[in-house]
């Protein structure tokens, strides 16, 4: 399969990252590494796309953030940790939807298999 980077994922990034908080909350590094492997190693995404995404979301209202309390035995600074609000909830469910008309009509004027 060829690396999905760049341009195509643009306009979806956010979406995504709405999808994997869905599962619980993360850090930023945790969002990139649910979202790489769920597109199975497919997916080239850079940390210097992801974090302005997680900061449009946050602005938006789509999620919020929290300072991790316990960093356990971790060592390095604290970090941020996502969540989705319901009004992410929502917003990944109407994402859902345009996704799939997006890939019905692209599929039908690519004739693609339906």
């Amino acid at each position: 399969m060829e690396p999905i980077s760049g341009d195509a994922l643009r306009g979806h990034l956010e979406t995504m990252a709405l999808a994997t908080l869905e599962h619980g909350g993360a850090h930023g590094l945790e969002v990139l590494r649910r979202l790489t492997e769920a597109g199975c190693g497919a997916l080239r995404l850079k940390e210097g796309s992801l974090y302005p995404a997680l900061y449009r979301l946050e602005e938006a209202g789509l999620v919020r953030s929290t300072w991790e309390e316990n960093a356990g035995d971790r060592r390095g600074p604290r970090r941020r940790v996502y969540h989705i609000t319901p009004k992410g909830t929502r917003r990944l469910a109407a994402g859902r939807v345009e996704w799939q008309q997006f890939v019905q009509v692209v599929g039908t004027i690519l004739g693609a298999p339906a």
